[in-house]
């Protein structure tokens, strides 16, 4: 069930009786009412009333609603103030720009700009490669979006999905060093979005596309790879289809059960669904099973949808119908990425012994973990609160830092299992168990491990004797002194 955390953290100001039970008063009622108490700090002391600012986690707006109210509802208390922090943590914005060099006298103004920058120019103009090492381009990132398809919010628009964005740059930066920027196109027309990521596809190493709605985002995603020099990566997609396979690999270490023998079920084809199948197959499984809305895929449904086409022809193969309960009976891996409350443990109970169970829809779950607990023994989710949290922050900053690292200008599916490999081996075999399969997203060993393994997996699909571009016009030996 969940409980209360800090995504609904709020700080409440009271004044209160400065009787000897006022602080337990307080604590009591906020208890009462079922929020989690973080800090209590007293801010004034006076003869008649002390000011107290209580911090409690609650468990979603209106339940914090319901903490204050229970609060002012004691006999002399006052609620002053209430501020959420998440909403404090946004103000002004999560990111900003920070100058790399000094800018302290005119001599540093006339090499960073007029009039030294000119001579920089004109090396580029005159070998346009020459961006990758004398621009940010060479460590910069655009996280692209329409805003159609955020978290499970749905099509909210370009505004409303810049604070996720914005997330996505921080997220960036702490555990990568890459600079990326919140791009959020104010169009939803596909032609649009590519030419409009054309246009500022030369100021950056990489393209991140985030929270376009499928199907469009594989039609939009497959024709930048084609148009642009540079990294396309859908991270709903291949985000999620990197850490959820490396967490797999985990999960039958703990089972002892081989790939190749498994048959798994994925329920939900969207973006990160049909993502995570097409990567499983390199593994070749035993059999995949697809499950949406309509039930299982299979190719007698008649599916207009190509993306669907497309799974309904390479999984299934013993060409299984019905609901979702049909498709997990005798499986072996469950992995949803779909929509909360769609399995019960009655259907873990039909699948094969030593289960796996990854429920990843956020913030609710296909399943309970804890009832998912009672018939499977491997269970993940997306969430913090619960063990082995399926985050795409495992993957996509040292995925990008490893690409830009080797000036790549695609990505492999070569490229993406080195990551999920990666990530596997940061969890040994004296710390690998049941609740443990995947690491935290704060390790500071996953982000530099995937990276390493990515740059490798580039530089190693590179023909003998290529390099990041074509002869440099810098002067000296600049072109190797500057790069990577």
């Amino acid at each position: 069930m969940p409980v209360p955390g800090p995504g609904y953290s709020i700080t409440v100001r009271v004044e209160a009786p400065p009787s000897t039970t006022a602080a337990g008063d307080l604590t009591s009622a906020i208890g009462r009412a079922g929020g989690v108490i973080t800090a209590f700090d007293v801010v004034e002391s006076h003869a008649d009333r002390i000011v107290v600012d209580i911090t409690c986690n609650a468990l979603s707006a209106d339940h914090a609603g319901e903490v204050t109210e229970t609060l002012e509802a004691l006999p002399g208390v006052r609620v002053r103030k209430v501020s959420d922090r998440t909403f404090l943590v946004h103000l002004g914005g999560k990111i900003e720009v920070n100058s790399r060099v000094a800018l302290a006298n005119r001599d540093d103004l006339s090499r960073a700009y007029t009039p030294g920058v000119a001579r920089v120019c004109t090396a580029i103009a005159e070998n346009p490669d020459d961006a990758r090492r004398l621009t940010v381009k060479r460590n910069a990132v655009a996280v692209v979006t329409d805003g159609s398809a955020v978290l499970g919010l749905g099509n909210i628009g370009p505004e409303a999905a810049l604070p996720v964005m914005e997330g996505k740059a921080a997220l960036f930066k702490k555990f990568a060093g890459v600079n990326a920027w919140p791009v959020c196109l104010d169009t939803q027309d596909t032609e649009e979005i590519i030419r409009a990521v054309e246009l500022i596809a030369p100021v950056y190493g990489g393209i991140n596309l985030e929270d376009i709605a499928a199907p469009r985002c594989f039609e939009i995603e497959a024709r930048l790879r084609e148009k642009l020099d540079i990294p396309v990566f859908h991270d709903d997609q291949h985000g999620t289809a990197i850490v959820v396979l490396g967490a797999l690999r985990n999960a039958l270490r703990v089972v002892d059960k081989d790939i190749t023998d498994c048959r798994i079920v994925v329920c939900g084809v969207g973006a990160a669904g049909s993502a995570i199948i097409r990567l499983l197959q390199n593994k070749t499984p035993a059999d995949i099973i697809a499950v949406d809305i309509n039930g299982i895929v299979h190719s007698g449904r008649g599916d207009s949808d190509e993306n669907l086409q497309n799974i309904a022809a390479s999984t299934n193969n013993e060409g299984r119908t019905g609901a979702l309960s049909d498709a997990v009976r005798e499986a072996d891996v469950f992995i949803g990425v779909s929509a909360p409350n769609l399995l019960s443990a009655d259907d873990v109970a039909t699948m094969n012994s030593d289960a796996i169970v990854f429920a990843l829809a956020n913030p609710d779950p296909e399943i309970d973990p804890l009832a998912a607990q009672q018939h499977a023994t491997v269970v993940a989710t997306g969430r913090s609160d619960y063990p082995n949290q399926i985050n795409n922050v495992l993957a996509f900053p040292g995925m990008f830092r490893g690409l830009l690292d080797a000036h790549a200008r695609e990505i492999t599916d070569d490229m993406m299992l080195a990551a999920s490999n990666a990530i596997a081996d940061v969890v040994d075999s004296d710390r690998i168990n049941a609740s443990f399969i995947i690491p935290s997203v704060f390790d500071s060993a996953v982000s530099p491990a995937v990276a390493d393994a990515v740059k490798k997996a580039a530089l190693a699909g590179k023909p003998a004797g290529a390099t990041s571009g074509g002869g440099s016009s810098l002067p000296w030996s600049m072109a190797e002194d500057l790069d990577f």
